[in-house]
């Protein structure tokens, strides 16, 4: 799409949500629009009910973790939401940013990492949140089934986030080897 494309949506949304504090970027002529956490709910909803946007695909729920990033970011880690409008093909990034207030290190829940869950505006949303939530450890208020996806529920960790062992923390040790007789 063409940055005048980026500007109406852009404008659409200034207007629509006036007291909105949002920061955006245009990169390679792909709009991402930026939220407050608090904020970003609000966003996803107008971005999706407006008629003249009309975002009713979610593509993805997705984090980033910018631990020991080169540049400045706005937080350590962010929720990201890739919002497509069907009738034009036309897409969107709606991102987040998120800085944990105790060491990452665990699974201990930590308030500052949660976000408003979109399931309310896209069911489809569900089991993306739930990766999230499980590979990082961001939770989503008022998820209806927020627990552990990929990763068995005693797991001790978020394992994408950067400060995650690349070998892991011993899992894999000690695991039973089964041959296919055993089977």
């Amino acid at each position: 799409m063409s940055v005048t494309d980026n500007n109406l949506i852009l404008e659409r949304v200034r207007v629509g949500l006036s007291d909105l504090s949002l920061r955006s970027t245009d990169f390679r002529d792909e709009l991402s629009l930026i939220a407050n956490p608090k904020e970003v709910h609000r966003l996803l909803r107008f971005l999706r009910d407006d008629p003249e946007c009309n975002f009713d695909l979610l593509c993805d729920v997705t984090a980033i973790d910018y631990l020991d990033y080169p540049a400045q970011t706005l937080g350590r880690f962010s929720v990201v939401w890739i919002l497509a409008n069907t009738e034009t093909a036309y897409r969107v990034r709606v991102k987040t940013f998120l800085d944990p207030s105790i060491p990452t290190s665990g699974i201990v829940e930590d308030e500052a990492l949660v976000v408003d869950s979109s399931t309310d505006i896209w069911e489809g949303a569900e089991w993306r949140e739930r990766e999230v939530f499980d590979m990082f450890g961001i939770r989503f208020r008022n998820h209806p089934d927020l627990r552990r996806i990929l990763m068995w529920k005693e797991y001790p960790a978020h394992p994408l986030r950067k400060d995650y062992p690349l070998q892991g923390r011993g899992e894999r040790i000690n695991l039973a080897i089964v041959d296919r007789d055993d089977v």
